[in-house]
């Protein structure tokens, strides 16, 4: 593979992005949105000694959610709408290969997407100089969510070159994005709601004069089960960032910013819950829970997911990219019915 007609396929792509002014006007949209996503989060995390740990986290998530957003339009018709437009085969009959042109065109759309965390890192700068952000934190947060925009444009140039129309591998690529975003949420909830357990609770009744020492009186109620199904968020490209960068925690435990905060709902549904209770005040007066955990304990006694989830996020895009190089391959043994090959 050579690199040099690999990058010349690359500028190829970014100038005819660049020559787009409605290019410029979204990446102008969304530093007005960071301005007031940060000037918000200074708000919300104004009680805490050092806020820079909670904008931070807040401003790479909205990065993350705009790649999610946008990027799918950008790369999902890279291949199939240059062959619409009749250019695909121009570059074809050149010395570069099926594979220079494919991985050109995955760069490109690598390099859209980052775009926006070109804009972003004012902002971040900003949060980082205001405190509480460690140089880890940021290193990591940085790393992974660069991985994730290499997931999400592979995914949509794999389907432009698998599909033969740009208006459904864009289609195609929402829905794949919106499986790992919003479908394993969905799978999470109704999953835990649907794999209930019975909990037995055991507690003295209470009379006029104070508990009744003398008998038990005992209670079943069902429980969602969300311990069983909760490894179907791993594959969530935010819980992938959050539970792979490292949390920060306050003096009582707590985690300080929004990285922390996600990754410590996960780890919690990892806890299977209590199937047998019991409350007994004739011993104690007060019902003691022997098994209550600090945040900071839940996170530092569970297990994390995120490289599963980023490695099959990673098999599904390269599966796509697999099939665009098979199906841009040159001479095509077999084309859908109507595709334009000049």
């Amino acid at each position: 593979m050579s690199m040099q007609r690999v990058m010349t396929i690359v500028r190829l792509e970014l100038t005819q992005r660049l020559r787009s002014v409605a290019w410029y006007v979204l990446l102008g949209v969304f530093a007005v949105v960071l301005i007031g996503v940060t000037a918000l989060s200074l708000m919300i995390f104004s009680g805490v000694d050092e806020p820079g740990a909670g904008v931070y986290s807040v401003v790479v998530n909205i990065v993350l959610l705009l790649v999610v957003l946008i990027s799918p339009t950008l790369s999902g018709n890279a291949i199939n709408g240059d062959r619409e437009n009749a250019t695909l085969a121009a570059v074809q009959v050149t010395r570069a290969t099926t594979g220079e042109i494919v991985f050109g065109k995955l760069l490109a759309a690598v390099v859209t997407g980052s775009a926006f965390l070109v804009v972003a890192i004012p902002f971040l700068i900003f949060a980082m100089l205001t405190g509480g952000v460690s140089p880890l934190t940021g290193f990591v947060s940085v790393l992974v969510l660069l991985a994730e925009i290499v997931v999400v444009a592979a995914i949509g140039v794999g389907f432009s070159g698998v599909l033969a129309r740009g208006l459904f591998s864009v289609a195609a690529t929402y829905l794949v994005v919106a499986a790992f975003v919003l479908g394993t949420l969905i799978v999470f909830g109704l999953g835990g709601a649907a794999l209930r357990s019975e909990v037995t609770s055991q507690s003295r009744p209470y009379t006029e004069s104070g508990p009744d020492c003398e008998r038990w009186e005992t209670y079943t109620h069902e429980v969602p089960r969300f311990d069983r199904v909760w490894w179907v968020l791993a594959a969530n490209p935010f819980v992938v960032l959050a539970d792979a960068t490292p949390v920060e925690f306050s003096r009582d435990g707590y985690p300080v910013d929004l990285f922390g905060q996600i990754k410590l709902g996960v780890r919690a549904a990892q806890q299977a819950p209590e199937l047998e209770t019991r409350w007994d005040d004739c011993e104690t007066g007060w019902r003691v829970d022997q098994n209550w955990e600090t945040p900071q304990e839940i996170i530092e006694g569970s297990a994390p997911s995120w490289f599963v989830g980023l490695a099959l996020q990673g098999v599904v895009a390269g599966l796509l990219m697999f099939g665009a190089v098979r199906r841009t391959d040159t001479p095509a043994k077999r084309l859908p019915p109507g595709t334009r090959i000049a």
